[in-house]
């Protein structure tokens, strides 16, 4: 009886350590005797109690790890504190266990001394522009000497970059006189513009002004020249009339009669002003014909019809 039960603690304790049951997304490495055996994956799995044994747990995720923050120099001699995080993953679980004592260890002093280097090659202003740079360098010398430890860098992040608080200072001076100047630059071309536009305005309106004017003159001209012609074309058409006036019967006599009539008007004007001076003419015989005979046509007017 004693027999049967400790081959039954026996059976059992044999079963127990036979049975291993991997969670998902873990690898275990087993080991035979000392030496390396297998990996086994996710899921139920048997191995050989008291020969075989779990030398390593990996886990496949993918793991953050937080490099410590380091003080690197710059090409042109100015001390940056940085600070980064670093993603990987375990894609060989039997290098992972052998390759290194350390893997994490081994990374996290490589990114370190990979980033010193990266950021020894460049001024202060270019690891501010070239973050991408940096992660891009740092992740693809990494990865090449993680294959060795079963590890796959996968990308690595800058957190922070911290220069010195006088070399802050004066970067914050810096972009305070950019934004200053660039504010007067836009000042400046206001300006500019603002005079360009009232003078382009002023010559508009000037060039308008010269336009109505010549418009005004050209008007002013026509219409003069259409009141000459009108003058000049009523002026001919008088003088025909008059013309073929005298040609008709008693019309000589009719313009002797209004000449001599204009005639003694004028005298008498000029004799009714006391302070006009009277200066008569030489030939005063012809004025006193023409007079007399406008005298006779009236005359003879009139006693024409005093006969009808």
């Amino acid at each position: 009886m004693e027999i049967a039960i400790v081959f039954a603690v026996v059976v059992v304790l044999f079963i127990t350590r036979a049975i291993k049951i991997v969670p998902q997304q873990s690898a275990w490495v087993i080991e035979r005797l000392g030496k390396y055996s297998g990996a086994k994956t996710a899921g139920l799995n048997f191995i050989i109690p008291f020969l075989d044994r779990v030398a390593y747990k990996h886990s496949l995720k993918e793991i953050p790890l937080d490099v410590p923050s380091q003080v690197c120099i710059t090409k042109d001699n100015t001390q940056l504190q940085v600070d980064g995080i670093l993603y990987f993953q375990v894609t060989d679980p039997q290098r992972a266990s052998y390759g290194s004592s350390n893997y994490v260890m081994a990374i996290t002093q490589l990114a370190q001394t990979t980033l010193r280097s990266v950021i020894g090659r460049m001024e202060l202003d270019k690891t501010f522009e070239e973050r991408d740079m940096i992660n891009a360098q740092v992740v693809a010398a990494i990865d090449e000497a993680a294959l060795n430890w079963g590890v796959k860098v996968l990308r690595y992040e800058i957190k922070d970059l911290t220069p010195p608080g006088e070399i802050l200072h004066a970067m914050q001076a810096q972009i305070t006189a950019e934004r200053e100047k660039r504010a007067l630059i836009a000042a400046s071309e206001g300006r500019r513009q603002e005079q360009i536009n009232i003078a382009s305005g002023e010559r508009e309106a000037a060039i308008a002004r010269s336009e109505g004017d010549k418009q005004a003159q050209i008007n002013s001209a026509e219409g003069e020249a259409a009141a000459i012609l009108a003058v000049a074309r009523a002026s001919a058409e008088a003088i025909e009339r008059v013309a073929q006036a005298i040609q008709t019967p008693g019309g000589e006599q009719a313009v002797q009669l209004k000449v001599a009539e204009k005639a003694v008007e004028a005298y008498s004007q000029v004799a009714a002003d006391a302070q006009s001076t009277l200066i008569v003419p030489s030939n005063m015989g012809e004025t006193a014909a023409l007079i007399g005979s406008a005298m006779r046509m009236i005359q003879s007017t009139g006693g024409a019809g005093t006969k009808s």
